[in-house]
């Protein structure tokens, strides 16, 4: 057989593929590595070795998996559809590598089956204890979450997962789509407008268009227009928690900082729980690369820096719950506040950190909203990139974003337009962008244009932009439109609660305490650099009235957060408990919190 002939997976075997691997999905991608003999040796110091017989099925598609399994012998394929006359192979491993993705380690169903070839052999280690191994062994924990970052994305080019069937101008199809799509969940769209596919699926299950947009899974699971909480349901995600609902800090939102305020409260002893209304990541997480982050020189995509902060979280026992859309806020006795959700319920926490940030302002030009899904889109990520391989984008904005974004589609797209509105890139963009973006040899830059009409009905097909000097007007052929213009906040649900800027964001320290109607409540003392005018209610991010719309900056913030969280929890209980209120409180403070502030300062 010669070496270019095409594996199950639809992959060509290298010619120098090993004889005894033969069948093995080629590691094109750097997705498939394969472990040393030192780093299997030191999981099997936590597992157990067992045999595996030719077709047993080691992980069920749609069903959670508790296990981590590395092949010692044989060969394990990862097929989709499994039992069903759509049955098909997306890859097939040998001995040295692992089984699993992404969802593996943040406890979601599976989006395949993995079912052994041959006889053979398996390394078998529970989820708990690989979890503590990739949190204590860097070398280990790299290749293994890479490895499942590299495969989620793998999943998500192949429109692997779930089913999503509605029609493109349906706001449920839209709601649904862009859920799966912020969370990055492994997943394909069907347009009941024109893919032939809709109709054969909907006569299947004998259901009519009328009762669209409907979720699919492997021919056994059907929900009618799902609620997004449904949704995250179906696929694992976590829930808001059950139960005892007061802890010692709430944050909400999960951008980079409220993930970063989730990291140091959890690991300083905090009870910490995080909520979220879309995905975690927040704006960043759409980002398809960050270059000028601190501490990763070659950049880092914003989904990767979302999953490491994800595990970091829920490593110091952070509990993150999504979708929990909060609608109020207001406090609860003495040393509490409560918030409100869109639900129904709510959470108790002595203190809140607001990390609500900010989301991209839709273009408001004529004929964009029945586009928006399909052919405009508000964020850059592999799932629009993979609309943009054969016909011209293009993007507007002039900051970051726009950057990032016009890089990325410009690795997938013949031609990427970035159109912005002012007189240069210098104004609004860092210096490392503005060059690599001049330079790219796919790159326009188009200085003094707006969009002013798009164009199309089915698809997106031109878009007629102006020029703001001349006046002139001018036609450009496109399949895509990026919008990355200026940000509101996510602040609605707070306004006549706490002190918000003109445009909305939220005021902090002596802004806040001026702004603040009832001065009585801060008995004395002044309000923190980051504390609304609520005392314990602290904001960071992109939602705070003056930030640095950076993700290093967010990130410092929500750590800066949980050192104001200490001190105003030193006039109060000890962490962990709902005392009352201790007026002036420093000889009263637990040795326990005193121990946490002062190795967070040091």
């Amino acid at each position: 057989m010669s070496g270019d002939q095409p594996l199950p997976g639809g992959e060509p075997v290298p010619e120098e593929a090993d004889e005894a691997v033969f069948w093995e999905t080629p590691d094109v991608y750097g997705a498939y590595p394969r472990l040393t003999e030192d780093q299997t040796a030191r999981l099997a110091e936590h597992g157990q070795r067992r045999s595996m017989a030719p077709n047993e099925v080691l992980i069920h598609e749609g069903e959670r998996c508790e296990t981590f399994f590395v092949v010692l012998s044989g060969t394990v394929a990862v097929v989709e559809d499994h039992g069903t006359p759509e049955e098909h192979v997306l890859r097939v491993h040998g001995p040295g590598r692992f089984i699993g993705e992404l969802g593996l380690l943040h406890g979601q169903v599976a989006f395949y089956t993995a079912v052994a070839r041959e006889p053979g052999e398996v390394l078998v280690v529970s989820l708990d204890r690989l979890r503590h191994l990739v949190s204590q062994d860097s070398t280990l924990g790299d290749v293994v979450l890479r490895a499942c970052l590299g495969r989620r994305a793998l999943l998500v080019g192949q429109g692997a997962g779930f089913r999503i069937i509605g029609s493109r101008y349906s706001p449920d199809t839209r709601r649904l789509r862009e859920f799966a799509i912020r969370n990055r969940l492994p997943h394909r769209w069907i347009d009941l407008e024109t893919d032939e596919e809709a109709e054969d699926l909907l006569r299947r299950f004998g259901v009519g268009p009328e009762e669209t947009p409907l979720v699919m899974w492997r021919d056994t699971t059907l929900l009618r227009n799902p609620s997004s909480a449904e949704l995250a349901r179906l696929i694992g995600l976590p829930s808001l928690p059950v139960g005892n609902r007061h802890g010692d800090v709430l944050i909400v939102g999960s951008g980079p900082a409220g993930l970063a305020a989730a990291v140091y409260a959890a690991s300083e002893g905090l009870s910490t729980t995080v909520v979220e209304a879309m995905a975690t990541g927040g704006q960043a997480g759409t980002s398809s690369r960050i270059e000028n982050l601190l501490g990763f020189p070659a950049g880092i995509s914003g989904a990767e820096l979302t999953e490491r902060a994800v595990l970091q979280a829920d490593k110091f026992g952070a509990r993150i719950s999504i979708p929990a859309e909060a609608t109020g806020l207001h406090p609860q006795g003495e040393d509490h506040y409560v918030v409100a959700f869109a639900d129904g319920s709510e959470i108790a926490a002595r203190a809140v950190v607001l990390a609500t940030g900010a989301r991209y302002r839709r273009l408001q030009v004529p004929g964009i909203e029945r586009l928006e899904g399909t052919g405009v889109h508000y964020s850059a990520t592999v799932y629009e990139a993979q609309q943009c391989r054969t016909d011209p984008v293009a993007v507007v904005g002039g900051g970051n974003s726009a950057g990032q974004a016009v890089l990325f589609l410009a690795g997938h797209a013949p031609k990427v337009h970035l159109l912005v509105r002012g007189p240069s890139l210098e104004a609004n963009m860092s210096r490392y962008l503005v060059d690599q973006v001049e330079r790219h040899p796919r790159v326009e830059v188009m200085l003094h244009t707006e969009v002013t009409e798009v164009i199309g009905q089915e698809v997106l097909e031109e878009l007629d932009v102006v020029d703001n000097r001349t006046g002139g007007h001018r036609r450009l052929a496109v399949r895509g439109l990026f919008v990355f213009t200026g940000a509101d906040p996510h602040t609605e649900w707070l306004a006549g609660m706490i002190a918000l800027d003109s445009r909305g964001f939220v005021l902090t320290g002596p802004e806040a305490q001026e702004a603040c109607a009832y001065p009585e409540v801060w008995r004395g003392r002044s309000c923190m650099t980051l504390e609304t005018s609520l005392p314990g209610v602290f904001a960071v991010g992109d939602a705070r009235s003056g930030s640095v719309k950076r993700v290093a900056s967010a990130a410092g913030e929500g750590a800066m957060a949980i050192h104001f969280v200490h001190r105003h929890l030193g006039h109060s209980a000890a962490p962990g408990t709902t005392g009352t209120s201790v007026a002036g409180g420093g000889s009263d403070v637990s040795a326990r919190l005193r121990h946490k502030e002062s190795a967070w300062l040091a």
